[in-house]
């Protein structure tokens, strides 16, 4: 039986089996996964806090930047939140055109471009900034832009994380009362600043659109910023009230559409909330990918049934 597991674990095989499991023990199946993830998540999180310095809002940043963008941009935007650190950020954020200075010149996005005046500006003053704070520039060369949705380009994502960081004091603080989706939108619910509404990209003019950090995105940010921020951090200074609040937020977001899920829903798995579908995420990275469905939840139990002739 293990062997028709493992064979079968790369395509999910057990979704099936999954689909048929009645809702209690579904239930308990997906509360040990998702808490699984979320104390995986922590020590990540951790990791990034004790390079930071210590500091939270740090942290808090550097997940910020890491998911605003395109997944096969993360590692450059976690690149970036730590040569442009938030404690110059800090020191701008009465400032968004300063900031956006910062951010995108930090970047090197600006030198892929044609120049017109107000990149030219952008340039002029992250000039000053790097010299300043010792800012070395990423290369464009360090990011995905080719085949990507022109709402989600780098460069549109830092102008909206600008104007975020501009307007919001107490950042860490505003994360950790977030108790709904609603709460959520409204908190990253931003546009980029007026020069972008006619600019998916530097010095290109396009048609009017306000570029603003929408529903979809802000459900990404509350999976994968907020609800583990509040998670990380009660963990750390024990509190169980920042704890259910994070698993409460994660009740309430809608449940993730991914490639990770679709195996999942191929066979009739119907995820209700982002706590079942990081549960599903937990279960293919940690298990299925690894082939290790003698530990797995649903693989125990599948062997289980079959030795009893179920």
């Amino acid at each position: 039986m293990i062997n028709r597991l493992t064979a079968g674990a790369a395509v999910c095989s057990c979704n099936g089996y999954l689909a048929r499991t009645d809702a209690l023990h579904l239930t308990e199946i997906y509360t040990s996964l998702a808490y699984e993830r979320l104390k995986r998540k922590y020590e990540y999180i951790r990791k990034i806090y004790e390079t930071s310095g210590e500091n939270w809002n740090q942290t808090f940043y550097t997940l910020l930047l890491r998911f605003l963008g395109a997944p096969n941009n993360s590692d450059a935007f976690e690149t970036l939140a730590s040569r442009a650190g938030y404690g110059t950020v800090l020191r701008y954020a009465q400032s968004p055109r300063t900031l956006e200075a910062l951010l995108i010149g930090g970047s090197g996005l600006l030198e892929a471009y044609p120049n017109d005046e107000y990149t030219l500006d952008l340039k002029r003053e992250f000039a000053y900034l790097a010299h300043k704070h010792s800012i070395e520039p990423m290369s464009p060369s360090d990011w995905k832009t080719t085949n990507i949705y022109p709402h989600n380009h780098p460069v549109i994502r830092l102008a909206q994380a600008a104007a975020f960081l501009a307007q919001r004091e107490f950042v860490m603080n505003n994360i950790l009362e977030c108790r709904t989706p609603k709460d959520v939108a409204q908190l990253f619910g931003v546009g980029a600043s007026d020069y972008w509404v006619e600019h998916f990209v530097p010095s290109l003019q396009s048609a009017s659109v306000v570029k603003r950090i929408g529903f979809s995105k802000s459900n990404i940010l509350a999976i994968n910023v907020v609800a583990q921020l509040q998670y990380a951090y009660g963990s750390y200074i024990g509190s169980d009230r920042l704890r259910d609040r994070a698993i409460t937020l994660l009740e309430t977001v809608p449940p993730e559409d991914n490639a990770k899920v679709r195996k999942w829903a191929a066979g009739g798995v119907r995820p209700k909330n982002a706590f079942e579908t990081q549960a599903l995420i937990q279960l293919t990275d940690e298990y299925c990918r690894r082939q290790r469905c003698e530990e797995c939840p649903v693989g125990r139990r599948i062997i289980k049934s079959v030795s009893a002739g179920l």
